[in-house]
Parts: structure tokens; sequence; C-alpha cells
């Protein structure tokens, strides 16, 4: 039967407001609650929203050398199962996961990272597996 099952989409908001010059979403990221969003973009600042759509909190990525700085982009990012972890696979060859806490204002730290031999595009983490990433 033809609209059976059909699921109704609807629009939430952009996040980001429209800019004269390149603005590049990178990446985006729900939590598997659906509490938070994370978005990246070409500037390598992770952004974080709320469930609405509203700006909460936002941190810097690092480099995976300090002296290239500059040298890598955001390819994805990807939450933890309970939403308190953010992966961020790079192009400098590295997966850093973030801290992020269960509260907006906790501090962001790195908790591990992922050295790898070459750029990582795309990563999962598994709902069933907590405490396995895969790229």
């Amino acid at each position: 039967e033809r609209g059976r099952g059909a699921m109704q989409l609807r629009y939430l908001k952009n996040l980001h407001p429209p800019d004269e010059g390149m603005s590049k979403v990178t990446s985006i990221s729900w939590s598997a609650n659906t509490t938070r969003l994370a978005t990246v973009g070409a500037d390598k600042i992770v952004q974080l929203f709320d469930e609405q759509g509203d700006k909460q909190d936002r941190f810097q990525t690092k480099p995976a050398d300090k002296a290239a700085a500059r040298a890598y982009t955001v390819k994805t990012i990807e939450f933890s199962p309970d939403g308190t972890k953010l992966a961020v696979a790079q192009s400098d060859n590295i997966v850093f996961v973030y801290k992020l806490g269960a509260d907006w204002k906790d501090k962001k730290s790195i908790c591990n990272k992922f050295q790898q031999t070459s750029s990582v595009t795309c990563l999962t983490w598994p709902g069933g597996h907590p405490n396995e990433v895969v790229f």
C-alpha cells in the first residue's frame, strides 16, 4: 500500500548562520540518546548543541603534531554510545577521543589517541560495543 509506514520528516533548524565566506561543515553527529549534537568545520572547532539545536559549548581540536598545527582537517566525528565522549578523526593520521563529561561546561580533554599510518576518513562507535571505536 502506498504511504503505509511513511515517516514524516521535520526540518529542525540551521545550526550555523549563513556566512559571507566559506564556512564548510565537515561532519555532524547526534549522540545515541539525541540530547547532544556535535558539528565541526574547516575551522577545526567542535560546536556542541542541545536537542533543540541551541549552542551550549565549543572546543578547539588539537593537531597530532604541535609543529604542524594548521596542516590538518577534521574528517569525521562520532559520539560514544553514552554520549560522554567524542571521537575525532583527522587528516594528520590520528583519531583523538575527547572526554566531554556529563554537563555542558565540563572540561573537555583528550582521553585516548590512536596514531595511524594514513588519514582516517570515517568511523563508527557501535552501541553494542561501548569500548570499541571502529575506523
